[in-house]
């Protein structure tokens, strides 16, 4: 009682802990069946393929008290760690990658605590297959020996894979590559090797045959894709010889030869045969069927053929034996043989070459003359030649042919046996030519055919030729061109014209001539061929500049050649510029240039070219002239007469000049003419017409003769115009009732066609106008029927019209040139106010003009109205 009254306070709440401890439920795991992914993973299963870092499953349970669990994951000693796991959630995560065919049940110890107590429990997860393995062969590599006989369809060998996979994935069907192209066949699920059925082996033909057999599984799920794997394997198949093929000869067909040396049991030849079947051969025996007749034996193991008689014994050519090959077994009986033919020919041996042979016995040069150029065809019966080989059969086969200049003879025969008569034929006549070769050389060759030693011979062939007169003379060019200054003496060297003729002796002498239109004035050297012209000849460049003419070259026998000569005459500088006056006179109308004109004889530029300058004027400053034209006018700044007033107090205004005509010839001549100018203005109307007269002053004949052709063409136009209505007239000769007849009034009983032509205007311009104008009046009767033919005369060509009168006065009548078709009539202007210098320079043109024409038509006889 003592003890409980002392009993203590601590103690008593250490009993209180103890009581509360042994009321603590442990935690455990929710059993959520097979197929739960959350749990104790109790009867969890995997594919292999599940990648790492998936999460496979929760770890689920709870505490009685409500307490926190926690989880965690261990592994046996040695065991591989697949699975993490998270330790408050209970995440399961898979670290490590499968492979069921290395492990396919994992063990692992699960653990839930919540603090003061644990429960663990060992669990069991199940790995699944997936088709990730391919199938392998065992017992590789695969080399089988078969026996070439052995039966089609027959099971040769049985190959096997195995695919570690389950299901289908470890399934395995075989089938072999190209199974058309081999002798075999393979069954898909066993995998036997047969041979096909109707083929056989054949070890002479293919020893070795060599099968790919392919081995490929089900196919299954592999990461979600359907897969299927195969493998593959060489099988070498090794066909084993069988006796089963007869021997056979190598080397056919056999021949061999026995010459005239040749001794008394020496080998001809050697036959071999050998057993068909070459992995395992039997033994080969030899001998003779016939055809020997005692002459050659044979020996039974090696098939050498010797000849048992001396060649002088042995009756035939050419011998035919017949030898047997035949195997001996392993057991030394004869089984399989063949035949074969040996052909032996005895023939002579060659120890003799050709040899050529003359008139006189053997000879190796032969000579022979004759002219050049013989007809083709033609033998050269100079030459006796014969060839012989003392040898017998094809020892004596010889070919003949010439070494020399091809192309020129031909060697007949050119096959020979034995002996032959040799013939040389000409085959190209113009390579036989005296000028390129007067001695042509060849070698005439023997040499044999058929033989080994080709044993040869050579005979020198010497032809010398003796020339023809077959060529002729050949000018060195087709042409000559020669050149020859216009002052050159008579007797002066032009050319000298060369011709060879290869022809020798007189045959190669030329003689040269020349012929021709162009000839006279030269002669030609008949030896040298130098062209010289006449003692007497003068030649000008300005009369005949060009010569031409033919030059031949003529042998002995009248056989020449021609060539052609062109001789060009140089001129010379030897005229000088000439004036047609050398005192001339020109008006200058100022604004329009005057021009002098000098001519230069020469033939040829420059000789011929005239340059014109000013030598001497008086005033000086006041003209300038154009150097190639000879055109002269005033400076640029002189535009009127009263600057040329106020240069000079001449009054006149006729100033002279001195010009000068100098040609480009070397050396250079010149001539000079006083020129006259008379300066004055423009007064007529300026004008295409006024142009033309100013131009033609200086040469009224120009002027006339223009007029008259204008006129003459009026003329014409009348004519047809009359002809037409004359004929228009003619044709319309009744009225017609269709057309209208119109009175009209009467005509004048004079029905003419006048023209006038040349009416001249006074205007302000340099010259006067001419005016055409034409009127043509047709023909009618009174009652405008056209009933009466009237027939016009054709007029009369027009006369040249007299001088105009080209400042007529107001108060003057006009003037008329009567004609059938019209009359010329001046057209009167009224005249411009004068001007200050304007008279004197109109006056002297109209005087100039007037006094031209009238001269002109004094020339002419024309009577002036």
């Amino acid at each position: 009682m003592k003890y409980v009254r002392h009993f203590t306070p601590s103690l008593f709440l250490s009993l209180v802990h103890v009581c509360l401890v042994q009321a603590n439920y442990a935690p455990y795991f929710f059993d959520n069946g097979a197929r739960s992914t959350n749990g104790n993973m109790a009867l969890l299963s995997l594919s292999e393929d599940t990648p790492v870092g998936t999460h496979v499953y929760t770890l689920n349970g709870t505490d009685p008290e409500g307490d926190p669990v926690t989880y965690d994951l261990t592994y046996e000693a040695g065991s591989r760690r697949y699975f993490s796991v998270d330790k408050n959630l209970g995440n399961v995560t898979l670290i490590e990658e499968l492979d069921r065919e290395k492990e396919d049940e994992i063990e692992v110890i699960v653990s839930i605590s919540d603090g003061l107590s644990t429960v663990s429990e060992k669990v069991r997860i199940l790995v699944m297959d997936a088709n990730d393995e391919s199938p392998e062969f065992i017992n590789t590599p695969y080399i089988i020996e078969v026996p070439e006989n052995t039966p089609s369809s027959s099971s040769i060998f049985k190959i096997e894979a195995i695919d570690k996979d389950t299901g289908s994935g470890g399934s395995i069907t075989y089938f072999l590559q190209n199974i058309h192209a081999n002798k075999f066949t393979i069954d898909r699920h066993s995998g036997v090797l047969r041979i096909k059925t109707g083929v056989t082996l054949d070890y002479e033909k293919s020893r070795t045959h060599f099968v790919v057999v392919v081995a490929k599984d089900g196919g299954g799920k592999l990461r979600g894709d359907n897969k299927v794997f195969s493998a593959t394997t060489t099988v070498t198949i090794n066909v084993e010889d069988v006796q089963d093929t007869p021997p056979m000869f190598i080397g056919t067909p056999y021949y061999g030869y026995v010459y005239e040396d040749t001794l008394a049991g020496s080998e001809v030849l050697t036959v071999v045969a050998l057993d068909g079947d070459r992995g395992k051969p039997n033994s080969i025996h030899y001998c003779i069927v016939n055809g020997d007749e005692g002459s050659f034996e044979i020996s039974n193991t090696t098939g050498a053929i010797s000849v048992i008689k001396s060649p002088n014994q042995l009756k035939k050519e050419v011998y035919e034996l017949k030898v047997k090959a035949s195997e001996i077994s392993q057991e030394g009986d004869t089984s399989e043989h063949v035949f074969a033919m040996v052909t032996i020919r005895v023939v002579d041996l060659n120890n003799h070459p050709p040899t050529f042979y003359g008139e006189n016995g053997p000879q190796n040069r032969f000579e022979l003359t004759m002219y050049e150029h013989p007809p083709e065809g033609e033998i050269l019966r100079g030459l006796k030649i014969t060839v012989n080989d003392s040898d017998q059969g094809a020892n004596a086969k010889f070919n003949l042919r010439l070494i020399g200049p091809g192309g020129i003879f031909r060697v007949v025969p050119q096959t020979v046996l034995n002996e032959a008569q040799v013939t040389i034929i000409v085959e190209n006549s113009a390579a036989i030519d005296y000028e390129s070769s007067k001695v042509l050389t060849f070698k005439l060759l023997a040499i044999e055919v058929n033989t080994p030693e080709k044993f040869s011979s050579t005979a020198d062939i010497v032809i010398r030729l003796l020339d023809t007169n077959d060529n002729v003379p050949k000018f060195s060019s087709d042409y000559y061109i020669a050149r020859i200054p216009e002052n050159s003496p008579g007797g002066s060297n032009v050319v000298a014209v060369t011709a060879t003729d290869p022809d020798s002796g007189l045959w190669g002498e030329i003689k040269y001539s020349i012929y021709g239109t162009g000839a006279d004035l030269f002669l030609i050297h008949p030896s040298t061929g130098i062209i010289y012209t006449q003692p007497w000849a003068v030649l000008d460049a300005e009369v005949n500049s060009k010569y031409n003419f033919y030059v031949k070259a003529e042998d002995t026998d009248g056989k020449y050649s021609l060539a052609e000569v062109f001789i060009t005459v140089l001129d010379v500088n030897d005229h000088s510029p000439e004036f047609n006056e050398n005192i001339q006179e020109k008006t200058m109308i100022i604004g329009s240039p005057v021009k002098i004109e000098a001519i230069d004889q020469d033939a040829e530029e420059p000789n011929n070219i005239v340059d014109y300058s000013i030598m001497q004027a008086d005033p000086a400053n006041v003209f300038d002239i154009d150097q190639s034209t000879g055109e002269i006018k005033l400076k640029s700044y002189i535009r009127s007469l009263d600057i040329i007033h106020n240069i000079t107090k001449n009054k006149d205004c006729i100033w002279s000049l001195v010009v000068q005509a100098k040609d480009r010839g070397s050396p250079s001549f010149s001539t000079t003419a006083v020129l006259k100018i008379d300066i004055t203005e423009e007064t007529l109307h300026k004008g295409p017409m006024a142009a033309f007269l100013m131009q033609t002053k200086d040469n009224p004949m120009k002027a006339l003769g223009v007029l008259a052709g204008v006129m003459g063409i009026m003329v014409l136009v009348t004519i047809m115009i009359s002809t037409a209505m004359f004929w228009r007239n003619k044709r319309s000769n009744k009225v017609m009732p269709v057309r209208r007849i119109i009175k009209k009034r009467q005509m004048p009983p004079s029905r003419t066609v006048r023209m006038e032509w040349l009416k001249f205007k006074r205007p302000s311009n340099s010259a006067e106008k001419f005016v055409i104008e034409e009127e043509v009046k047709s023909l009618h009767n009174e009652n405008s029927n056209n009933n009466i033919q009237v027939v016009p005369v054709p007029p009369a060509t027009p006369l040249p019209p007299p001088p105009p009168a080209l400042a007529p006065r107001s108060d003057a009548p006009g003037w008329r040139v009567p004609t059938v078709s019209g009359s010329l009539t001046p057209k009167h202007v009224i005249k411009p106010p004068k001007k200050k210098g304007h008279s004197s320079t109109h006056n002297a043109l109209v005087s100039e003009l007037k006094m031209r024409f009238e001269k002109r038509n004094a020339a002419f006889g024309e009577p002036h109205i």
